[in-house]
Order: structure tokens, then sequence, then C-alpha cells
């Protein structure tokens, strides 16, 4: 068994060069094996990438597939009152909404993709109103909530996608919780009850702005902003 006399890594016998310090072998005891296969391969190969449009398409078939069965399986083999058929043909629609446009449009914007987003789960809860005949609750209650949550989440991308460090996309993303969790509670009391009585939310609020504050502090200070960068690699 030969080793480099520069590194001190263990050499395989077809080895002519130490693999890492490219120091040349030299071991008249033990020649190179020219006859061996290498241990590793002596050219360097990249994996093709994958075309975007068959994978789109492969999605797209597969989802579409899905639907499809479901609403004949629902209309004339396992029919029922329910149009259970709306769930899974929901569901693929949101999926593909998610998955296929940022396959397609890689320079889509981020707040684009989280408008889309939105309105794919938008979609889906309104087949599910269909379903339960709750079209009253889905106007007055999940159509506020979702359009609230996609107004907030396209505002973070627009903001985020112009180059924001590590420590502010954190704090602008805690922030953006907290107000969204308010806005359902308003929601939902003023759907219920017809007034708004802050409760609940108001500690998810009040942990949120307890995380706000020392982010705040710490990108303030820039000791402790290297510092936090050194601790967590970033």
């Amino acid at each position: 068994m030969s080793y480099c006399v520069n590194c001190g890594v263990e050499l395989d016998p077809t080895a002519s060069a130490c693999p890492l310090c490219q120091t040349p072998v030299v071991n008249p005891r033990q020649p190179v094996d020219t006859e061996l296969p290498p241990p590793f391969p002596s050219r360097r190969e990249e994996v093709q990438p994958v075309n975007k449009l068959e994978l789109a398409l492969l999605l797209s078939a597969m989802l579409g597939s899905v639907a499809v069965v479901c609403g004949v399986l629902n209309l004339f083999f396992l029919h029922s009152s329910r149009p259970w058929s709306l769930y899974v043909i929901g569901a693929a629609v949101m999926l593909w909404i998610w998955l296929v446009p940022p396959l397609l449009f890689r320079g889509m914007p981020l707040w684009v993709r989280l408008g889309l987003d939105a309105c794919a789960v938008g979609v889906y809860v309104y087949l599910i109103s269909i379903d339960l005949h709750g079209l009253r609750w889905y106007l007055g209650l999940a159509l506020p909530i979702i359009l609230t949550g996609g107004a907030i989440m396209v505002a973070l991308g627009l903001i985020l996608s112009r180059g924001r460090s590590i420590l502010t996309s954190v704090t602008l993303i805690i922030g953006a919780i907290g107000l969204f969790v308010m806005s359902v509670e308003l929601y939902v009391d003023h759907w219920l009850h017809q007034d708004y009585v802050p409760g609940w939310s108001l500690v998810v609020a009040a942990v949120c702005v307890a995380l706000i504050i020392p982010l705040v502090i710490v990108r303030r200070r820039p000791a402790l902003r290297d510092e936090v960068r050194r601790r967590f690699h970033m």
C-alpha cells in the first residue's frame, strides 16, 4: 500500500498522482497498475438539465388525469348527493397553480407567484363552499380572509424581492404573521358577533412584537449584527 509523500493520503494502486495534492507517485516497489479500473471517474461529467416544459406537461397530465377520473367516478359510478370530486378537482387545480407556472416562468416575480397561490386557495375554498352550500360564509368570511392574506403576501413579496437581508426578511415575515392573525380575528368576530373584541390575536401579536424588537435592535447595532451573522453563519 502506497501513501502520498506530501499529504500522507492512502493511494490506490492505479493512481499515478495523489488525488488531493497532485504529487506524482514514485514507488519502485509497487509500480502503477494500469490494468485495474480507477476507483473514481477520470473525466468530469455533468447531469443533463431536466426539460422544464416536459416536466410541466407531466405534472399537468398527472393532475388532470386525477381530476378527470374522480369527476367521472362521481358522475357515473360513485354518484352521491354531494359532489365529493370537487375536493379532488380543487386540490388538483391548486397544486397546478402552485407548481406549473413557476416552473415554466422562472423569472416570475415573487409577488406574482404569491398572488397566484392566494388565488388558488380562493378557488379551492370556493369549490368547498359549493359542496357545503356555503356561498354566504364564503363571501362573508372566507373570501375576506383569503384576500387579506393574499394582499399581505403580495406586499411582502414586493418588499423581499428588492434584496433584503436575512434579519430584515425575518422581521417582516414575523410582522406579517401578526397582522394576518389580527385580521382573522377581526373577520371572525364581525361574522359571528357583528363586533370586534380583540382576544387571542393580541397574544400572537404580542409574541410577534416581542420577537421583532430584538431583531430591530440587532439590525441597528453593527457589532450585534456581525456577531449574529457569525453565530448563525448568515
